[in-house]
């Protein structure tokens, strides 16, 4: 295990593919004792290549360039922002009132297998002045969740469950890919954030590198500490719903995005987070094995749909 500049531990993928049984314990031991201690870990050998990417930013930035009546063709009354697109401050923090400084697009699963499950979710929408980034959107959202499909087989095992216990849970799940705009700033600014501190609602998120620096990430210390992926890794953190299911044990790290410095104000930042959802009747109840004497049981039982359901409210998109 190798940290970053920033504190952040560094993985490999390709150890826990390797078919080398040492390799693969090591990762998973080193994941594991990140996500209890941290919260996040950087990832390399994963499944999105630097060319997606690539492609996926241009086609992002060229959406964003657009018009905004043209824009808000695609903003879908009744969705809560499930998909398409969500204009500037409609989202804020948990506890804030204050809209983060953003607008953002949402990508859901492709279900292809003709699973019913399809009945649940909305359609994707499609961009018809950028026909890139509708193709690249759905490329990058599949690779990325093949990538969280091996992190969290490695989570199940540190865990002492079943190596597959994640897979069937997370098949046709709930994810969002979400490129998301903070535009240039124009005017002195109410916050000092682009986006509140928070965590994310899921079971873990997995963010390809932005396109400026901003993100931050509270460490155990209380300090603010700046991160950013560095070429060919993704930063992947633990959310609230696999804290939830762990009774704690995972940890999901509060985070925020800053804005830059004066004499950056006139630049936009993109990010592209993907948040890995399992399917909604999964139960967070927390797992057995984590509850003890002196880590009593923290959550009341429920399902990630009502989960899902209560946090849209409190950040606003429902």
């Amino acid at each position: 295990m190798v940290m970053s500049l920033a504190g952040i531990p560094s993985v490999d993928l390709n150890d826990f593919l390797s078919g080398d049984e040492s390799r693969k314990m090591a990762f998973v031991n080193a994941l594991g004792n990140a996500y209890e201690n941290i919260g996040f870990v950087a990832v390399k050998g994963h499944f999105l290549s630097d060319n997606l990417t690539e492609k996926l930013y241009s086609s992002v930035q060229e959406f964003y360039a657009l018009p905004l009546e043209t824009k808000l063709k695609y903003e879908i009354d009744g969705l809560a922002g499930q998909r398409g697109y969500t204009s500037f401050g409609k989202e804020h923090a948990k506890g804030s009132s204050v809209g983060d400084l953003k607008e953002f697009w949402h990508f859901g699963q492709y279900v292809e297998d003709g699973d019913s499950i399809a009945e649940q979710y909305p359609d994707n929408v499609d961009v018809a002045e950028v026909p890139a980034f509708n193709t690249a959107g759905k490329e990058a959202y599949q690779n990325l969740e093949k990538t969280g499909r091996y992190m969290l087989r490695a989570i199940a095992l540190h865990l002492g469950l079943n190596e597959f216990y994640f897979d069937d849970k997370i098949h046709n799940g709930n994810s969002i890919l979400r490129p998301i705009h903070y535009p240039p700033i124009t005017s002195e600014p109410k916050s000092a954030v682009r986006a509140g501190q928070h965590e994310d609602i899921n079971l873990i998120t997995l963010l390809m590198g932005a396109s400026a620096d901003g993100l931050q990430v509270l460490n155990k210390q209380g300090v603010w500490v700046s991160v950013t992926a560095l070429p060919e890794q993704l930063v992947v953190n633990v959310g609230d719903m696999l804290q939830r299911l762990t009774n704690n044990k995972l940890k999901s790290t509060t985070h925020r995005v800053i804005n830059p410095p004066r004499e950056k104000w006139g630049t936009s930042r993109f990010s592209i987070p993907f948040f890995l959802h399992p399917r909604s009747e999964m139960r967070l109840d927390c797992l057995e094995s984590c509850i003890d004497a002196n880590n009593p049981k923290h959550y009341e039982d429920c399902s990630a749909g009502e989960y899902l359901d209560e946090r849209l409210r409190e950040i606003g998109l429902k």
